[in-house]
């Protein structure tokens, strides 16, 4: 396992940041290891930049070098006043120039995240039409929209209600 402190990271995130894009990097950036679905993170407001160290960990420093050259993309252009989202071309163009990775790897034993399965249905008890939901609702709320009748609200089989927090 590798490990880093704050300040070796700072180094190193400094070092990339004029080595690959002839800038220097001016702002704080730190280990943060609450991050769970993604590799960094950078703050419009601050400019600072979080790297999660559990990608350090799992991929090496190979890979966590792409992550900080993403993040890295962000910085720049933000602060150069251009196009620094993910959707804009700016980014798109500058993070291929420098080799830097469009996403992370998920993390071993992290659970995978897909689209949430429905969980309810509600059926109309007039004319039996079905409308699946993902959340609970209150069906006196709604009507059919085919016919106008009353709704009723049943659980799917086998998709368990979330429990209450």
């Amino acid at each position: 396992m590798i490990s880093m402190t704050n300040e070796e990271l700072q180094r190193w995130i400094e070092r990339v940041s004029r080595e690959s894009f002839g800038l220097p990097f001016r702002h704080k950036a730190s280990f943060n290891s609450r991050l769970s679905s993604t590799g960094g993170r950078y703050f419009m407001k601050t400019h600072n930049i979080e790297i999660n160290p559990r990608q350090l960990a799992a991929y090496g420093p190979e890979e966590t070098e792409k992550i900080i050259k993403h993040e890295l993309c962000h910085y720049h252009l933000h602060l150069a006043k251009r196009g620094y989202r993910h959707r804009d071309a700016d980014f798109k163009a500058l993070l291929e120039r420098v080799g830097g990775s469009r996403y992370c790897r998920n993390l071993p034993g992290a659970k995978a995240r897909g689209p949430m399965p429905y969980r309810y249905k509600l059926i109309c008890t007039q004319c039996s039409a079905e409308y699946l939901r993902k959340r609970k609702v209150n069906p006196q709320r709604y009507r059919c929209g085919k016919c106008a009748g009353p709704l009723k609200l049943t659980v799917i089989e086998g998709a368990e209600p979330k429990a209450k927090r």
